[in-house]
């Protein structure tokens, strides 16, 4: 009788615990469901109404979980038209600026890119979407050990991150077809122009105290800058401060 009580109590138990792990996956799955239909809206809202029509694009920023990329007493806001605070002083940008900027780079899906400034990883995982290979520089330790690692969690195979001052650049892996900078030097570093192919282009924010983001395109009879959008990043730091 009592092997028959044990065996009644325990197969209790594992229908106890299998009930309670349906329950947790079914709270996982609504979770996401609801990331999901917040992704949506703001793609539809704050990406497409206001402009943005490349299709790559579109369909990167419906992709990416911009919600992993954001501090846990920030996930109800991570699909809200505004930056956010990601630690140490610096941001996650406002999804339109993000989508914004990755148009105006013209990715082809064989393209190289350099991003100068990886932050929570964010931005990078929208370029992954598009182009074949990302390379991605953080100046701030911290950020960079918690962005690598996120990423590969996301299992992108194409972003490759790197710690250190990205003034420097990435020269073992250029020429690069885009360069983005997701922070404002107060000029455009020689290094990177160097680094551009002929024939690509960079964006980035330009200026201290008024800033501009600035598209640049490298043909073989120069540069060409162009000044289309007033904006505001956190300034450039490392070597760039040195030399001004």
């Amino acid at each position: 009788m009592l092997k028959i009580f044990l065996s009644r109590v325990l197969h209790s138990l594992i229908i106890i615990f299998a009930f309670e792990g349906c329950a947790q996956d079914n709270q996982m799955d609504t979770k996401e469901e609801k990331f999901i239909q917040r992704r949506e809206q703001m793609v539809e809202r704050q990406i497409e109404a206001r402009g943005i029509e490349n299709k790559a694009v579109i369909q990167a920023m419906m992709s990416v979980p911009r919600h992993r990329f954001v501090p846990q007493d920030e996930l109800s806001r991570a699909y809200s038209d505004e930056p956010l605070s990601i630690g140490e002083g610096q941001t996650i940008s406002q999804p339109y600026i993000v989508a914004f900027m990755t148009e105006q780079l013209q990715i082809d899906a064989d393209d190289n890119v350099l991003e100068i400034g990886t932050g929570s990883g964010y931005q990078a995982a929208v370029l992954a979407e598009i182009a074949d290979s990302v390379y991605t520089i953080e100046i701030i330790p911290e950020l960079a050990q918690k962005a690598g690692k996120l990423l590969k969690e996301l299992e992108y195979q194409n972003i490759v991150v790197k710690q250190g001052d990205g003034y420097h650049g990435w020269p073992e892996k250029a020429p690069f077809d885009a360069i983005i900078v997701t922070a404002a030097p107060p000029r455009i570093p020689q290094t990177l122009l160097e680094q551009l192919k002929i024939g690509g282009r960079m964006v980035l924010p330009v200026g201290e105290y008024t800033q501009e983001l600035v598209v640049v395109d490298k043909s073989e009879n120069g540069l060409n800058m162009q000044s289309i959008l007033p904006v505001r990043f956190v300034p450039m730091t490392g070597e760039v401060q040195e030399n001004e």
